[in-house]
């Protein structure tokens, strides 16, 4: 059976699923999500709550890899929400309600509590890349050369172009030379199991510990050793630098060859980002843009820590200054 055979499921088609599977379904409330052909409902039923997934045929092989992401990831020790009931032909999943908050939105908590949620993350992050890599090269391509490229691409377009930082094509030459180069040294580097998307609007704080649930994880791939670390520390949520430079040692020791393959990730991945948010903002979307100014700042600091950007960080950093102004 293919992905075409079922159309997205209705919500009378999605409380008819549900009675199915025994719930005596009471209130059922869209939730908002980032831009995304998945839709995502909150069912409330005898008191509690749970999450309704509903994949439409475009990205029904996700709800697959959703399944085979969990089992590998919570065998691996990473705690991720429960899954109650599924049905990937008609695209639809009865997921735990982990909670409303992201670690994100609670950025203005102690820096204590912070903390303690990052170094949960940290440890994650090392149990993720424990996995099997020849368990994990099945589920997605891997991120190349050229997915690492393509994630670029969307930033040249939709935020460099359009903000007139390319209107000079010497320039412009140099800079995409340099920006391909560190997506080949990327490629180049260990490739180990990635969330691929390992940052604080995917983690769900639980609990009286410092747990976390982990979203997001159908992506799981194969990818550049520092490519998650460089996610968890610059997306979004920034720790602070005292922190930020504790997991560094814990995660890289102090070698200096390390550090360099750290920087190249996190200078891919914020610029990856603010092309994200600034296409997401061109589709409606604009609750995103202003983490825009903080992410190229964050980039701007990596990038000028690499060999490969030496031709071209001063005029990067001259020509990005307006976009700095939040």
């Amino acid at each position: 059976m293919n992905d075409d055979t079922f159309p997205t499921a209705s919500n009378e088609e999605v409380r008819a699923w549900l009675v199915q599977q025994g719930l005596a379904v009471g209130e059922l409330c869209d939730l908002t999500g980032d831009v995304s052909l998945r839709h995502y409902s909150r069912v409330t039923h005898g008191g509690e709550t749970a999450i309704v997934a509903i994949y439409p045929p475009e990205i029904r092989s996700s709800c697959r890899n959703f399944l085979e992401t969990s089992r590998l990831l919570s065998r691996a020790g990473v705690r991720v929400p429960r899954i109650h009931a599924s049905d990937c032909e008609r695209g639809l999943m009865l997921l735990e309600d982990a909670g409303t908050d992201t670690l994100y939105d609670l950025r203005d908590r102690d820096s204590a509590v912070l903390s303690a949620y990052f170094w949960r993350a940290a440890s994650d992050l090392e149990c993720i890349q424990s996995l099997a890599v020849s368990e994990v090269a099945l589920l997605n391509p891997p991120l190349d050369r050229d997915l690492l490229w393509r994630e670029l691409d969307q930033t040249w377009t939709a935020l460099f172009e359009r903000r007139g930082i390319l209107d000079d094509p010497r320039f412009s030459h140099t800079l995409r030379e340099s920006l391909t180069e560190i997506c080949r040294a990327l490629a180049e580097d260990r490739q180990v199991p990635c969330h691929r998307d390992f940052m604080a609007r995917n983690f769900v704080p639980v609990g009286e510990s410092p747990e976390l649930v982990v979203l997001d994880h159908q992506d799981l791939r194969i990818g550049p050793q520092h490519y998650d670390l460089a996610s968890l520390l610059n997306d979004s949520l920034f720790p602070d630098p005292a922190l930020e430079e504790a997991i560094l040692l814990h995660c890289l020791d102090d070698e200096p060859l390390e550090r360099i393959r750290y920087h190249r990730a996190a200078a891919q991945r914020t610029l990856k980002a603010t092309g994200t948010y600034e296409s997401f903002a061109l589709r409606g979307y604009t609750r995103h843009q202003k983490l825009i100014p903080g992410t190229l700042m964050r980039a701007l600091e990596h990038l000028s820590r690499l060999p490969e950007m030496a031709a071209v960080i001063d005029d990067l950093e001259q020509r990005m200054a307006p976009l700095l102004i939040c």
